[in-house]
């Protein structure tokens, strides 16, 4: 791959997906995108650029910015936010929608339905809490491939060891031969759609909570603060952000501002300064 290919998918991945790409990851493309080229009878990634530049199908365009994509997710991964959820900000909500019994989360980077599962079984375990309650989980994500197989709710051993309480794993999932099947009554609580965070996303409504994790970090300073600012358009003046641990939204933007002494946790500026004064 010459370094003027090199270019070329680089600004292709900056506009498809927001992905930047640094120079010293000419190996990760090549690792990625080779054995596409190798499915359509290619010899190399510059085969691959050349067929992209002659006008590629649309499919083959999505299936390079889908294989640079970082899909890597676990159940209740780094426990903080999971925790921070259930007795910090449920608790909370408890009280704000005792009326409308209704909570609407979005886990705005799904990958293969960790996370949004993940949501769903506390929300299960807190039945009793908030009964007759309505919840509304939306799972998005760029890759149509890790949505299929979050749908499918099936799992191998090993994702279901990596960071799923043996409870939760024995009350949730039945075993199915090498995989592990999640409950159909858990995986009815959740609903997936395909969605850029390039691209506008009003009609997806308001949310209570919304969690971005991990996804921020791939992203330009500029489209950071973009993405952050539409959310913050998506999320109730009362609701609750999730980032990932190396994730932030200062000097990025000032919609946001940090929940004292909940690491990760964002609310929107408005609702802190209420909350001080």
């Amino acid at each position: 791959m010459t370094p003027e290919e090199f270019s070329y998918l680089a600004d292709f991945l900056k506009k498809e997906s927001g992905l930047v790409v640094s120079e010293n990851k000419g190996y990760l493309i090549e690792s990625r995108l080779l054995p596409i080229a190798r499915d359509m009878g290619l010899e190399n990634i510059s085969e691959l650029v050349g067929k992209m530049r002659a006008n590629g199908p649309r499919a083959l365009l999505d299936d390079v910015t889908e294989a640079m994509t970082t899909n890597e997710s676990f159940f209740f991964r780094d426990k903080t936010p999971f925790t921070i959820l259930e007795e910090t900000v449920l608790p909370k909500m408890k009280e704000t929608r005792a009326t409308a019994k209704k909570l609407r989360i979005w886990c705005a980077a799904a990958s293969t339905g960790q996370e949004p599962y993940s949501i769903a079984m506390i929300l299960k375990e807190w039945a009793s809490k908030l009964p007759n309650w309505k919840h509304d989980i939306l799972g998005t994500d760029l890759s149509a491939d890790v949505l299929r197989r979050a749908k499918l709710g099936k799992y191998t051993q090993f994702e279901v060891q990596r960071g799923l309480p043996i409870q939760m794993m024995v009350k949730y999932f039945q075993q199915e031969g090498n995989d592990w099947e999640l409950s159909s009554e858990v995986r009815a609580m959740v609903q997936y759609r395909k969605l850029n965070l390039l691209d506008e996303f009003s009609s997806l409504g308001k949310f209570d909570i919304i969690f971005c994790r991990n996804v921020l970090i791939y992203f330009d300073q500029e489209t950071k603060g973009k993405i952050l600012e539409r959310m913050a358009q998506q999320l109730t003046p009362d609701g609750y952000l999730f980032l990932g641990a190396a994730e932030t939204v200062i000097g990025i933007t000032d919609a946001f501002k940090p929940m004292p002494g909940q690491r990760g946790l964002y609310v929107p500026a408005a609702q802190l300064k209420a909350a001080v004064a």
